[in-house]
């Protein structure tokens, strides 16, 4: 019996170390766990940086932390089948001229799963290095927040990685809400991002999935970088604001799908730039500074039953004139009521053209200030004494605009009405420095 007893006493020191107990002694109870074992923690605060080398599972529960020594990753995954889930991580290595980049969890294997885990005081949140098919969910991370914007990490970071799910997550005051880097067929869903540079980055990623995620109050949304073949809907691309701020940069990237996103109070709602055969359809692009900015380097662009609104500038063409088509089997975009249409034979199309002509192309390619004076009483003079003079150039022509589509949308302008009403409830303040109490910039 007392060797029975004394056993037990043994395991729950192993089990459960002590506050503050040494990194050893967490690092030793998964030396000497066996593959696929449970280790359960205490709500206590325990020492990192770990390796865990073998396939288990690290399981805490609330007030249950690993903090680092602020030189290394905190926890670094590096056997396949490994789940980390319930606990608070924090405390990474902070010098991003060091041999590696650091990360509250870094993972280098496949098939893992990091869920439910609250991260702070880190230079990346998550880091996948060359790992496949891992699940990252339901993470909350917070940066720093402020400083030089090359002094913060990721919340995200996935590096040469394919087929990972990143899902329902939370980033906040990150360099990148989520970064992709050569990494291919990814999945992020139901993530929200707020707070920093671009919220998403592609670079050189191909294939990816990303739909139902939230942007708000970012330099710019997301922006899509030599990656071809994505899937971007349903998305929400909200406060995007600053000086050449965005909902959407393409650059350099073809044959994407960008369908049922909405685009609401951004400086420019959607910016492409060097990209070709791209499809646009069914977004809303409503009260931004730009509702689309097309330069003429993009070629072979789809725009096709979107709802264009409400916006200082509907769309522009800057560079010269590409080859873009606005309509797409006989069916447009609705230009709400700028462009008040005749429909006589009541097939939804208008009986002719929606054409808009400007001369702001000029003072937009030649003085990057001239955004934050869009809304100015002297760019409407401008733009007044250009036609008197016939200096317009157009802008767009579609030549099958759609009429009388608004019923159609109504459940995409309650949506957006719920979601205002929610960030203003959240960020009112925030919103007054940045809007004023009539809508304006200040």
């Amino acid at each position: 019996m007392k060797k029975i007893l004394w056993l037990l006493l043994l395991l729950s020191v192993i089990i459960f170390p002590e506050k503050g107990a040494a990194a050893e002694n967490l690092q030793a109870v998964i030396d000497s766990a066996k593959d696929g074992a449970v280790i359960k923690l205490e709500n206590k605060t325990y020492t990192g940086n770990i390796v865990i080398d073998k396939p288990l599972t690290l399981m805490g529960k609330k007030g249950t932390v690993i903090e680092g020594d602020g030189k290394g990753n905190v926890i670094s995954v590096r056997a396949p089948g490994v789940t980390v889930t319930g606990l608070e991580v924090r405390k990474s290595g902070m010098d991003r001229n060091s041999p590696e980049e650091y990360a509250a969890i870094k993972i280098y294997t496949d098939g893992n799963a990091i869920r439910n885990i609250t991260i702070e005081q880190s230079f990346h949140g998550v880091y996948l290095s060359k790992a496949h098919n891992n699940t990252i969910e339901d993470v909350r991370i917070t940066g720093l927040g402020k400083g030089e914007i090359a002094a913060q990490g990721n919340g995200l970071h996935v590096y040469y990685s394919n087929g990972n799910l990143l899902k329902n997550n939370y980033i906040e005051g990150t360099r990148d809400g989520m970064f992709f880097d050569y990494a291919n067929d990814n999945k992020a869903l139901g993530n929200e991002i707020t707070k920093t540079r671009y919220g998403l980055h592609y670079m050189y990623s191909d294939r990816n999935e990303f739909k139902n995620n939230i942007f708000t109050f970012n330099t710019g949304g997301a922006a899509i970088m030599h990656s071809n073949q994505l899937k971007l809907e349903d998305n929400q691309f909200i406060f995007n604001y600053g000086h050449r701020s965005f909902g959407l940069l393409v650059l350099s990237a073809n044959e994407n799908n960008i369908e049922n996103n909405t685009f609401y109070m951004n400086q420019r709602g959607l910016y492409i730039d060097q990209s070709t055969d791209n499809l646009i359809r069914s977004n809303t692009i409503s009260q931004n500074q730009i509702g689309i900015e097309l330069w003429a380097s993009s070629n072979e662009q789809v725009f096709t039953e979107n709802l264009i609104e409400e916006n200082t500038i509907p769309a522009v063409t800057l560079g010269g004139t590409g080859r873009n088509e606005w309509s797409l089997d006989g069916i447009g975009n609705d230009w709400g009521r700028s462009f008040p249409l005749l429909d006589l034979d009541q097939n939804g199309i208008g009986d002719s053209p929606a054409v808009y002509k400007s001369s702001l192309y000029e003072l937009i390619e030649d003085q990057e200030l001239v955004y934050l004076f869009l809304k100015s009483p002297a760019i409407k003079i401008y733009e007044k004494m250009n036609e008197l003079l016939d200096h317009e150039k157009v802008m767009f022509e579609d030549p099958d605009p759609l009429a009388g589509s608004r019923k159609q949308k109504l459940p995409v302008a309650i949506a957006i009405a719920v979601g205002v009403t929610a960030i203003f409830a959240k960020r009112r303040k925030l919103l007054c420095i940045l809007f004023g109490r009539n809508g304006r910039k200040i």
